[in-house]
């Protein structure tokens, strides 16, 4: 088991990419916190599902764009598990317009719950890991933050803003033995994009030279790498999971 001993939060964790990942990390013998904006009776049961791994997994609610909520939460899960290992950010909404037509509300929104709640927890996890001397922090980035997209300004510069970040942080705490990368995935099957009508998923798979979607759970696996001793000698970098569609 590669991450067994370990312990993540995983942020955003109750459906598609991030509970893919918080799945993976049971799997392979971490004990997980997910966090949520509210934890409701899908949220419960996928904390038994994940105990029932074996491991210890505990939900915890949380506004990931709020600096007090997510303090808050960061010392309750460390009091909870003693540790914390592995970040993943990976909290993420979209509000998708044209800029003519986008308001100040979609900015704000977007840029708070993408960008400002990485700053939030990885300033929160940031005094753990220092005493620790050790951890791994896993940006949610995304292709669109590389290349950008019509429709989606508020989006691209959130995830845009998080490669920076992320550069910025494994500069920083690099001497600590604390790795920060992001992941940068691209037309992923979930949720959401499952509500595009047939034809446009069919239109964006012809674009990727694999030819289709890629699996949440294939985003999950490069979590795993970044996360594990597999990669204690990558940080500061941006791993796109795209099938070539970005590069």
């Amino acid at each position: 088991m590669l991450l067994k001993g370990k312990t993540a939060i995983v942020t955003g964790a109750a459906r598609g990419i991030g509970k893919a990942i918080a799945i993976k990390f049971a799997q392979q013998g971490a004990n997980v916190a997910i966090t949520d904006l509210a934890i409701d009776d899908n949220v419960l049961a996928f904390e038994a599902e994940l105990n029932g791994i074996g491991i210890k997994a505990k939900a915890f609610a949380s506004n990931a764009a709020n600096y007090e909520e997510t303090q808050t939460v960061v010392d309750e899960i460390v009091k909870e598990f003693g540790q914390v290992d592995i970040l993943v950010n990976n909290a993420g909404i979209t509000k998708d317009t044209l800029l003519m037509r986008m308001t100040e509300e979609m900015w704000d929104a977007v840029i708070a719950v993408n960008l400002k709640s990485v700053f939030n927890f990885t300033k929160a996890v940031q005094r753990t890991m220092l005493k620790q001397r050790n951890g791994s922090i896993i940006n949610m980035s995304s292709v669109v933050g590389v290349s950008g997209n019509a429709g989606q300004a508020n989006y691209s510069a959130s995830k845009a803003g998080i490669i920076g970040f992320t550069k910025s942080i494994a500069k920083e705490l690099g001497s600590r033995n604390i790795r920060c990368n992001a992941i940068a995935p691209g037309f992923i099957i979930t949720e959401m994009t499952a509500k595009l009508s047939e034809e446009v998923r069919n239109d964006w798979a012809e674009k990727i030279p694999l030819k289709r979607g890629g699996t949440p759970e294939e985003v999950a696996d490069a979590c795993i790498f970044l996360a594990s001793d597999l990669s204690t000698y990558v940080s500061g970098q941006v791993l796109n999971v795209c099938g070539a569609m970005n590069t």
